[in-house]
């Protein structure tokens, strides 16, 4: 479970191109109290890391395109967000081009889900909290999306949501970049009804932050899917 003495919920990035893990890992994390956003790859990664606030981020080293390795080394140029490394390769080198690399620990796959929260949870205590200190918000475009107050505002200017309106969006913003089926969104924003009432709620939405809603630039449809908030 989540260390008590670390600040409630914790906000953690899962990076990792192997979709199977990256679910069971937010699955996992989510149950023992985290809080728990995913990126496919570094770019996906870098994308997210702009918008919103992390206490941590786990890291997997191999991934297409640029590496968790560089990624990391990166980041250590802007941020001093901690980030534990994930690793198929568990050579002695390894470990130290992981640490070299600027990484707060490494954990060798693979791995005992519940070492993973451990050694989460210790590299936590270590580090001042990010999201204690850091205004928990998403940007798009001129909008600004607060995920404590749920206030949505455009260059400064307040936005008024309806209820349903609201809970949809901190849904989407909560996993932002990440399609999200219907029937995931009227569970997880608890709106009720069918998956044609998400559609009537996305329809809504729309008219209050895309230029034009019939060709939306956040609130984009993923055919065969739902629905996925593109941030910039």
């Amino acid at each position: 479970m989540i260390d008590p003495a670390v600040s409630d919920p914790s906000h953690i990035l899962v990076v990792d191109d192997d979709t199977r893990l990256r679910d069971l890992l937010q699955r996992y994390l989510s149950d023992q109290g985290f809080r728990v956003t995913t990126a496919v790859d570094a770019a996906d990664a870098r994308a997210k890391l702009t918008s919103l606030a992390f206490d941590l981020l786990v890291l997997d080293i191999m991934m297409p395109g640029e590496s968790g390795l560089e990624l990391t080394q990166t980041l250590r140029q802007e941020s001093s967000v901690p980030i534990l490394l994930l690793t198929a390769m568990n050579e002695t080198e390894d470990r130290i081009a992981g640490f070299e690399s600027g990484a707060d620990d490494y954990l060798p796959k693979p791995f005992e889900p519940r070492e993973l929260v451990l050694r989460i949870n210790a590299v936590l205590r270590r580090v001042p909290s990010i999201t204690a200190t850091s205004s928990n918000c998403i940007t798009f475009g001129d909008f600004s999306f607060d995920l404590e107050r749920e206030e949505l505002t455009r260059a400064g200017a307040f936005i008024p949501l309806t209820s349903a309106e609201t809970s949809l969006l901190k849904s989407l913003a909560l996993r932002a970049g990440e399609p999200i089926a219907r029937q995931d969104l009227s569970e997880e924003s608890q709106i009720n009804g069918n998956t044609r009432t998400i559609d009537v709620q996305v329809t809504r939405l729309r008219r209050k932050i895309e230029l034009d809603p019939k060709f939306p630039r956040y609130l984009q449809t993923v055919r065969g899917t739902g629905y996925v908030l593109m941030i910039d």
